[in-house]
């Protein structure tokens, strides 16, 4: 019997050069990604807000209604209210003045409540995990580049409330009140941002998602200041809405649309436990902001771990 001898042939785990392939890899110092506040960030979170603006552009109506809605709400509630008793509305002059400032904050909120349903959308078809596996500098980047739209939506709306206010007879801030009245609405926005995109990694599907904001959106505009005053609520309501951050954003719009000569240390909002001053007003805005951004940061982390 005759055997036929085979060559012996290297394997991939025997060739010298892809040894020396190996042996040259490993003994390279392993670099680190760029991280936070990188110009590679910086790149990835233009690209990715760039994205969402290429989605807005695709369908116009949502903007269009996101503005139309508000101005909406502005006329009707304007005229439902055009004849109570003289008084109800405090120091406003007009009913555009008391509630343009309820409107533009609702608004806004409206807006970073839904903030989480594109990254929903995106985890159930898939593209949220195209971007987990991407070489990012920082998965971080999915986040801020949801917030900076948001927060370019809430502006654009902000602008065409006051603007329509201001022609309904409500007038206008000073220059200074107007800064402030876009830093108050771009702090509520950004720690409701979180919380809704928080909510979009931990709610299993979108309808869970849609579920948790039509629970809470309505409650919480009625639990405000935003429709009447609150000297005009009982007192369980009024303990309600002191303790509504909503109201820590309405109150200080509203008192610069009033008070020409406002101040930090001005009295916004006489509340059942303290008066809130305007500066009391933005901490606590500025402390529910930070406290979401920090409630939110494990989930996200460990979601996009």
């Amino acid at each position: 019997m005759t055997t036929t001898a085979t060559p012996n042939r290297s394997t991939a785990i025997d060739n010298a050069d892809l040894q020396a392939w190996k042996a040259a890899i490993a003994a390279q110092t392993p670099t680190q990604p760029p991280g936070l506040f990188s110009p590679a960030f910086v790149q990835e979170t233009i690209a990715m807000t760039r994205r969402l603006f290429i989605q807005l552009q695709r369908r116009p109506s949502t903007l269009m209604a996101g503005v139309i809605q508000p101005l909406m709400w502005l006329i009707l509630f304007g005229a439902l209210f055009q004849n109570v008793p003289q008084g109800l509305f405090g120091d406003s002059k007009t009913d555009g003045q008391f509630l343009g400032a309820g409107i533009i904050v609702f608004t806004a909120f409206g807006g970073a409540l839904n903030a989480g349903l594109p990254v929903m959308f995106d985890r159930e078809f898939g593209f949220l995990n195209r971007f987990l596996v991407a070489p990012l500098a920082s998965r971080y980047s999915i986040v801020l580049a949801s917030a900076l739209f948001i927060a370019a939506m809430s502006l654009v709306q902000t602008a065409a409330i006051v603007a329509v206010s201001a022609f309904l007879g409500a007038g206008l801030p000073d220059p200074f009140g107007l800064a402030l009245v876009a830093l108050i609405v771009l702090t509520l926005v950004l720690g409701e941002t979180a919380l809704s995109l928080g909510l979009s990694f931990a709610l299993p599907g979108h309808i869970e998602l849609i579920a948790v904001i039509f629970v809470t959106n309505l409650p919480l505009l009625f639990a405000s200041t935003a429709l009447v005053p609150l000297s005009f609520m009982p007192g369980w309501l009024q303990v309600v809405a002191s303790l509504n951050p909503l109201s820590y954003a309405i109150e200080p719009i509203r008192y610069l649309y009033l008070h020409p000569d406002w101040g930090f240390g001005s009295v916004v909002m006489q509340a059942p436990f303290a008066d809130i001053t305007l500066g009391g007003a933005l901490g606590i805005l500025l402390a529910f902001c930070g406290g979401a951004l920090v409630l939110v940061q494990p989930l996200l982390r460990r979601r996009m771990a």
